[in-house]
């Protein structure tokens, strides 16, 4: 996708790799600029989108990505969240629910330790997946998953919006 603005705050090359953003089934595209406007922000660039609700590419993705478009213009699109994570050795799901699944559950903090320590000891490529903006990831999707990363957020209230997610995650 060709980008109607030149993308602002690009990295070094020597910048580390982070984690590999996944969305799935995004509903707006404001919120897919946004999530890729907070990526820019934590030095984050590889972005995934699995069939987003209202297509792509999307104008109002760039409209709202306040430049971050060399996230936008490098985005993969997958139909299947299997086919988005074949390539990774390590996935995490963003969920404040509980589920009844025997999975380890990190907090941002654990997590960003595993990701850096799998990244730079183990060469090993590492993805954060986020789920739809009403209702978040389906079981199926954190079954796919190796680990569940959650938020202490308030139990009462924990919902976010995309991009703010990806900004707490990054």
């Amino acid at each position: 996708m060709a980008s109607p603005t030149k993308s602002k705050g690009e990295l070094p090359e020597d910048h580390p790799i982070g984690p590999v953003i996944i969305l799935v089934k995004p509903q707006l595209g404001e919120n897919i600029g946004a999530a890729a406007r907070a990526m820019l922000n934590c030095g984050i660039t590889e972005m995934r989108i699995v069939a987003p609700r209202d297509g792509w590419p999307s104008g109002s993705a760039i409209a709202s990505s306040a430049g971050a478009t060399m996230i936008l213009d490098n985005a993969k699109l997958y139909n299947t969240v299997e086919e988005s994570i074949a390539d990774l050795e390590f996935v995490l799901a963003t969920t404040a629910r509980d589920r009844d699944m025997i999975k380890r559950i990190y907090s941002p903090k654990t997590a960003a330790s595993e990701i850096r320590q799998r990244n730079s000891d183990q060469k090993q490529h590492c993805g954060i997946m986020f789920g739809l903006e009403r209702s978040g990831l389906t079981n199926d999707d954190v079954a796919l998953c190796d680990a569940i990363l959650n938020v202490p957020l308030n139990p009462k209230f924990s919902s976010l919006n995309l991009a703010q997610a990806v900004l707490l995650m990054g």
